[in-house]
């Protein structure tokens, strides 16, 4: 069938670009999760910059992130600090070593060159890739993470942006992070 097809071919890619995240990773001592949790929070709003929300990011326990972003923070790559309002709240935060390193190793030099000599419409595989996400999240019951601009929360009132949600104001920067509340507007 093409659908399975399609699978093993993402799949494959899926398998490529780990190993070399793997392979650049190493001599920072990062491996992939690492990689993909500090470039989560890289794009993570306020809402969405806590452990929990990696774990349910990455998919993965509790446990299994807890000990992760230790070692990152143990690497001077990760800050912690407690929340303003709600003190059993930590939000996480790349520092500018991880953001550097990120900037180099995300997404890996190889995708780089595949897609520029691929000479693939990439809005057009952006476009069908988030749909096909989309599909998986909802058959999957799991959270969008999608980007307040595209929420159904985000209200547009006079001087700026405001979550429907929270009730908070949100600045035009706010709006183009992951938050984990999202839901699909559309």
């Amino acid at each position: 069938m093409v659908q399975d097809g399609t699978f093993h071919l993402i799949e494959r890619l899926g398998s490529l670009l780990r190993s070399e995240q793997r392979r650049l990773g190493a001599p920072h001592d990062l491996e992939p999760v690492h990689l993909q949790a500090l470039a989560y929070l890289s794009r993570a709003n306020r809402y969405s910059d806590t452990p929990i929300a990696v774990a349910e990011f990455l998919g993965l326990t509790k446990g299994n992130v807890s000990q992760r972003l230790m070692a990152l923070e143990r690497a001077g790559l990760l800050t912690r600090r407690p929340d303003g309002t709600d003190g059993r709240v930590v939000h996480l935060a790349p520092t500018a070593r991880a953001r550097t390193l990120l900037r180099a190793l995300t997404p890996p030099p190889g995708w780089r060159a595949a897609l520029q000599t691929a000479g693939i419409d990439e809005a057009a595989m952006v476009s069908a890739l988030t749909a096909l996400l989309a599909g998986l999240q909802r058959a999957n019951a799991q959270r969008t993470f999608g980007q307040c601009q595209t929420c159904r929360f985000l209200r547009r009132e006079k001087g700026g942006f405001v979550c429907g949600l929270t009730l908070e104001p949100l600045t035009p920067a706010d709006t183009q992070l992951l938050c984990r509340e999202h839901e699909s507007a559309a």
